[in-house]
Formats: structure tokens, C-alpha cells, sequence
């Protein structure tokens, strides 16, 4: 059975750095898309990043381009979000995503990982 495990949220100020993991198991992960999405209560779920099976495409959201990066491991069935310049809106659950295509909007097909907390103090 295919499942993400999203790992590395945690509590940072203001202007410091974080990176989230995503392990992918139970499939082949080279052939897969992957995508961070972020929500905050009462808002809906919003794509951070997406990378494409091979990684020669990479999709941001206006809000993080320049301060965050997203990167795959296919050796290790992991994807990675790379976040530099927290800022205190970056704040939220983040969660990893994969399909067979990067998805820019919040989607019902594809896997959802179960989330892992950032938050940023201001």
C-alpha cells in the first residue's frame, strides 16, 4: 500500500530555515510527481512547490519563490522542501502530495501525506 510521511515541522523564528521530508513507500517513486501544499485553519489547502518524475521542472507559488526550494532523492524515496526566510504567514500545516502529474490545486486524486506543523514566530 502506497503512503507519504511527511516529517521535519517544527517551531522557528522569524528569517530562519527549515527542511520538511517526504518519504514515499509501497510504489515507484520515480515515476511519480510531487507537490507541498499548506493550510491554515479555515482557509483551504494552497500548493507551495511541485516537482516533476525527473526533476526538470519545479512550480512555485508566488508567496515562496525565491525562499523556497523543492528537491527529490529517487535513491531514497524522498522528496524535500527546503524553506529559507520563514516568515510568520509561512505558518501552517504542510503537506506532501504525489500523482502521476505536479498538482497546483488542492485535489482528491493522487496520495496525501499526513501533515507536519511549521511554525514561525514573528
Amino acid at each position: 500500500q502506497e503512503h507519504l510521511t511527511e516529517s521535519g515541522g517544527g517551531l522557528v523564528q522569524a528569517g530562519e530555515s527549515l527542511r520538511l521530508s517526504c518519504v514515499f513507500s509501497g510504489g515507484h517513486f520515480s515515476a511519480r510527481a510531487m507537490a507541498w501544499f499548506r493550510q491554515v485553519p479555515g482557509k483551504e489547502r494552497e500548493f507551495v512547490a511541485g516537482i516533476n518524475y525527473n526533476a526538470e521542472k519545479t512550480y512555485y507559488a508566488d508567496s515562496v519563490k525565491g525562499r523556497f526550494t523543492i528537491s527529490r532523492d529517487d535513491a531514497k524515496n524522498t522528496a524535500y522542501l527546503q524553506m529559507d526566510s520563514l516568515k510568520p504567514e509561512d505558518t501552517a500545516v504542510y503537506y506532501c502530495h504525489t500523482d502521476f502529474s505536479v498538482k497546483t490545486t488542492n485535489t482528491r486524486s493522487g496520495l496525501w501525506g499526513q501533515g507536519t506543523q511549521v511554525t514561525v514566530s514573528s
